[in-house]
Formats: structure tokens, sequence, C-alpha cells
């Protein structure tokens, strides 16, 4: 499930970064990044998945935390960039060339993301592990910011409004930023959560 998501992260973030810089989308682009923030969670989340196989729950490793701490500084880095494009964007007036493929990805990620909460459970009930259980009900969070890509798009392919994309960024800055607290607080417990979209 770790390895699926971490692939699955590569390639979103890599489609929706070379679309949204291609079609000027700010929220896909923004969307993008954070897939490839959650990589790096998702390497974490493998990490401890594999320790808690080998010794059960127990005390985070330090790599874990180390994990943790670089993806929520990751999170502030990407909600401080996404607030400052989306106000310049709004000054300029600047908006997307097409938002279609962010309402195409956007609709593949709640799916991904369906299947993954599913999965997650499961794998937590089978290990008997509080900390993937809670990395489950996390990923839910993921499923939130693809339904935000999802209405900037749609809303933007509909009226075509440059707001609509800036207002979208700074709605997954929020949740970057709810993200990036949430690590640090982790890090300091023994239950990792991260999203893994």
């Amino acid at each position: 499930m770790a390895i699926f998501t971490i692939g699955y992260n590569l390639i979103e973030g890599a489609v929706s970064v070379y679309f949204g810089l291609k079609d000027e989308t700010l929220t896909l682009a923004g969307f993008g990044l954070d897939s490839f923030i959650e990589t790096v969670s998702g390497i974490g989340v493998l990490t401890m998945i594999l320790r808690i196989i080998r010794e059960g729950e127990g005390k985070r490793a330090q790599f874990e935390k180390l994990a943790l701490r670089i993806t929520g500084s990751s999170f502030y880095v990407l909600a401080v960039g996404l607030c400052v494009s989306a106000a310049f964007n709004l000054y300029r007036q600047q908006h997307p060339e097409a938002t279609l493929m962010g309402g195409i990805i956007a609709l593949i990620s709640i799916v991904a993301m369906l299947l993954l909460v599913y999965g997650k459970t499961v794998t937590g009930k089978a290990l008997n592990s509080e900390a993937i259980a809670a990395d489950a009900a996390c990923t839910k969070v993921c499923i939130y910011m693809s339904v935000i890509l999802l209405i900037s798009s749609v809303l933007y392919e509909l009226i075509p409004w440059g707001g609509f994309d800036a207002i979208g960024a700074v709605g997954l800055a929020w949740f970057s930023f709810r993200e990036g607290v949430e690590c640090f607080e982790k890090a300091k417990k023994d239950i990792y959560c991260s999203c893994g979209h």
C-alpha cells in the first residue's frame, strides 16, 4: 500500500505540475507539488510499516521523525508560495489557459484516495496498528484537496474568471498549512499521519 502511494504520488505530481505549468493553472501546479511532498511522507510511512512488521508498535524511529519534519516544513513553504502566487495572479489578473486536466486529475485522485483509505484501514486492522489506522483517517484530507481542485477547475471551465484558480490555490494552501502543523505535532508523538495522495 505504501509503495503504491509513493509511486502514485510521483506520477500524479509529475503530470499535475506539467499540465499546471502548461495551462498556467496555479491550483493544479500546487496540487502537483503537494503530491511530491507526500512522496517524502509516503517513504516515512513505508519505514513505519516495516518497523511495525519487524518490531510491533513502539517508539518511532529517528528517520520517521525526520521525514515528518521535512514534510511539515515543505508544506509550510508550499502554503506560503501558493498564497503569494495567488495574490500576484489576482493583482495581474492572470488566468489559466484551461483547467480541463485539473478536473480530470482531481476525479482520478478522489477515486484513488477512496481506495487508499479503504486499503490502509484494512492494513491497519490486519497489523493491529493504530498508527496505520490514523494514517488512513488522515488520507481523507487529500480527498478534500482533490475536491478543491475539482471545484476550481469546473468553475473556471463554466465561468472563465481567474479568481477561481487563485481561490482554489488559497484553499490548497490552507490544507497544506494544516498538514504542516500536524506533521510537527506527530513528530512529537508515536503516531504517523500523512496524506498520501
